[in-house]
């Protein structure tokens, strides 16, 4: 995965990631966003969701969005991104 997010289960992984790291269950973050569990899991499997769900997951965890002007992926990007699809179960 980059530290560039440009697909929705790029997301959801990052989201994972940083709730494992800050030791929430997708329960308790659930409700320490004030969302329903559905949400959470739907945001991690990089699902749809609405924009207001996912500012209240990531609020929760103490993280914000910053966008930037990113252009085409990298060679480099679109192998890792394909080399970790083949690396699926």
């Amino acid at each position: 995965m980059t530290d560039k997010i440009r697909l929705p289960d790029e997301l959801g992984h990052a989201l994972s990631e940083h709730r494992q790291a800050l030791g929430l269950s997708k329960s308790a973050l659930a409700e320490k966003a004030g969302k329903v569990r559905e949400v959470v899991y739907r945001l991690e499997a990089g699902e749809d969701t609405t924009v207001s769900s996912l500012m209240a997951v990531l609020g929760a965890m103490g993280l914000a969005i910053r966008l930037e002007r990113v252009g085409l992926p990298t060679a480099e990007e679109v192998s890792r991104r394909f080399q970790d699809d083949d690396d699926a179960p």
